[in-house]
């Protein structure tokens, strides 16, 4: 693995993750919490398997998720009285890094950053979400770590989660994504690449007519394959569900993991559409996912 946290996007806040890193190698328990729900399984995940990997005696707990909660409740997290407690607060709005405060705990919380693209070297803004600062937390724990290897194609995904690509391109998700599929992570391919892709993910798609393109597919050459695919998804640019942004990525940067059929939002899609609405069944629901993603590296809700 390459070390994410030496890349542009994550020079503001790499200083306060090796502080985080450290607290977490040096406590004799660590209380895990976040919401149960399927960003705090993503987040939670990466730490539980950086613990795991290196001996970290840890104790998970999930809390009740705000949508669950009424308008003006406050958070339900807690600060356990021993041990270190470090609460991944997916659901928290991003921070300006200057405004954390100093606490005994750990609180990752979604933080503001800037990076540069093009060749005009115009500055973009972002955020880096908890689920991928965890990630980075856990490859600085256990670089080497069998369960953070197999959990690590799976950071990006909190940003795909967030709202910010369904108004605009994510630059923060595009420079995450492609630092995986450069160290080799995984492979960013497009749909008709893809054996078993989430059917219901784009509004207006003809699932027949993919299956055509994707017979024809290996014979075509970049340019006969660009126009297909464009073709293809004409009439899925009328449907409102989609913001043009995610449906680009939902084309053409399918991330996969080895020679895996199914890709990562596929995985996520079906994932959101079986979680009960219940909180009691959401929070089992949760602990179970996680179990199984730590035990076979894949997020699925069935073996």
């Amino acid at each position: 693995m390459r070390d994410v946290l030496t890349t542009p996007m994550f020079a503001p806040a790499a200083p306060i993750l090796g502080n985080h890193a450290t607290a977490i190698k040096e406590s004799d328990m660590v209380h895990i919490t976040g919401p149960a729900s399927l960003e705090g399984v993503l987040a939670i995940g990466q730490l539980e398997a950086a613990c795991l990997d290196i001996g970290v005696k840890y104790r998970r707990r999930f809390f009740t998720p705000r949508h669950h909660l009424p308008r003006d409740a406050p958070a339900a997290w807690s600060v356990e009285g021993t041990g270190l407690t470090v609460i991944v607060d997916v659901e928290e709005a991003t921070w300006q890094i200057e405004d954390l405060p100093n606490k005994e705990h750990v609180h990752i919380v979604p933080l503001q950053t800037s990076v540069e693209l093009g060749s005009k070297s115009r500055r973009f803004g972002g955020a880096l979400d908890a689920v991928v600062q965890a990630g980075a937390v856990a490859a600085l724990l256990a670089p080497n770590g069998r369960r953070v290897r197999k959990l690590r194609p799976y950071i990006s995904l909190g940003l795909w989660l967030r709202a910010a690509l369904d108004t605009n391109m994510d630059p923060i998700h595009s420079m995450v994504v492609n630092h995986l599929g450069e160290e080799g992570t995984l492979r960013l391919v497009p749909l008709p690449e893809v054996s078993q892709p989430a059917a219901g993910m784009i509004p207006g798609l003809s699932e027949r007519q993919l299956a055509r393109l994707r017979k024809v597919w290996p014979t075509m050459d970049v340019d006969q394959r660009s126009m297909a695919l464009s073709e293809l998804l004409l009439p899925c640019l009328s449907e409102e569900e989609l913001s043009t942004p995610r449906l680009e990525e939902l084309a053409w940067h399918r991330m996969l993991v080895g020679d895996a059929e199914v890709d990562l939002a596929s995985q996520v899609h079906t994932i959101r559409q079986g979680w009960p609405e219940k909180q009691e069944e959401g929070r089992l629901f949760a602990s179970t996912l996680l179990d199984r993603w730590l035990r076979t590296g894949h997020l699925s809700s069935s073996d």
